[in-house]
């Protein structure tokens, strides 16, 4: 049932992209090389906008936007503030000693966010990580298994050892907390699979003690996969948090960091991400620059209103011919 679902969101997605980047077609059939290799290099952008005082801006009109890549003016082939196309969620949870404190609310407040976010078509994955990473759900619409998966974390509070992680690919052993590890292995070996918008959002301190990947590459798998990371930092006072690789993780793929001092807080955060996820505007281009060479392209979006500020991924890898 698994791999029939996610033939047809594919399916639902391209037809969708489709649907919104072509004018009508005659009913003679035209040549499709050209088309094919159009589709091919589609560039898909999910954009917020907020206003100065961080409002959600959901009224501009596809000639409000302008979009660069690598500093040369690209034309929007397709525009849409309707988001039809489903969202695939990984919920990584910080379970290493530091969080012992808040575990509780971060339980609670993970669990109402899926149940809220969710909706017919939409899929969410729970992972674990401390020194290791652990799959606690894979993909799924069932919010009670959802819900089961969040309230299965476990604190692990011994930092002197090391594990062989039992996630989902074994990373070896590591001491600390394998944040790093987590979202290479959710974006490389989870969502790079699925369709339609993507999305990690990282309940934790921030801090990485032992991950065999470096920040760099975490943020290039989720490039890679055009997924969105958000970072609720929740920290303890006495270990203190990271903001500084908070906000990298979360710039270079165009999403957000809050900051949850309290279970107020820490709800606060989960709805405004969830209210992230659902006014986006969706943008789409045909890159001027056609080379098939692998290499990575800074995206800029930007609006005509400067006083307007657009949250969206800083750029993609382009394919390799």
């Amino acid at each position: 049932m698994r791999s029939i679902k996610k033939v047809v969101t594919q399916c639902a997605a391209l037809l969708v992209v489709w649907a919104l980047a072509a004018p009508a077609m005659p009913q003679e059939p035209a040549p499709q090389g050209p088309v094919i290799k159009s589709q091919v290099n589609l560039v898909n952008i999910f954009a917020t906008v907020r206003d100065k005082n961080k409002r959600i801006v959901g009224d501009l009109k596809q000639e409000d936007f302008k979009i660069t890549e690598d500093n040369q003016d690209q034309k929007i082939a397709f525009f849409s503030k309707e988001v039809t196309l489903p969202i695939t969620l990984a919920l990584l949870l910080d379970t290493s000693g530091s969080e012992q404190f808040m575990l509780g609310p971060i339980q609670e407040a993970g669990s109402s966010f899926l149940r809220r976010v969710l909706r017919k078509g939409d899929e969410a994955l729970v992972m674990s990580f401390d020194t290791d990473v652990d799959l606690l759900s894979d993909f799924t619409d069932d919010r009670a298994q959802l819900d089961r998966a969040v309230h299965h974390t476990r604190i692990n509070v011994s930092m002197r050892g090391g594990g062989i992680n039992p996630g989902p690919v074994p990373t070896g052993t590591v001491t600390g907390t394998a944040l790093y590890d987590a979202i290479y292995l959710a974006c490389s070996e989870k969502l790079n699979t699925e369709a339609g918008r993507k999305a990690i959002v990282i309940v934790s301190d921030a801090q990485d003690e032992g991950s065999k990947v470096r920040i760099e590459e975490a943020i290039e798998a989720a490039q890679r996969t055009d997924t969105v990371i958000h970072v609720i930092l929740v920290a303890d006072p006495h270990y203190g948090a990271n903001g500084g690789a908070a906000r990298k993780l979360a710039e270079e793929t165009g999403g957000r960091v809050l900051n949850a001092s309290n279970d107020k807080k820490l709800m606060q955060a989960f709805d405004e991400i969830s209210e992230e996820l659902r006014s986006q505007y969706t943008l789409g281009y045909y890159p001027s620059n056609s080379a098939l060479d692998g290499k990575f392209r800074k995206i800029h979006v930007e609006t005509a209103n400067h006083d307007l500020k657009v949250l969206a991924r800083k750029g993609y890898y382009a394919p390799k011919g």
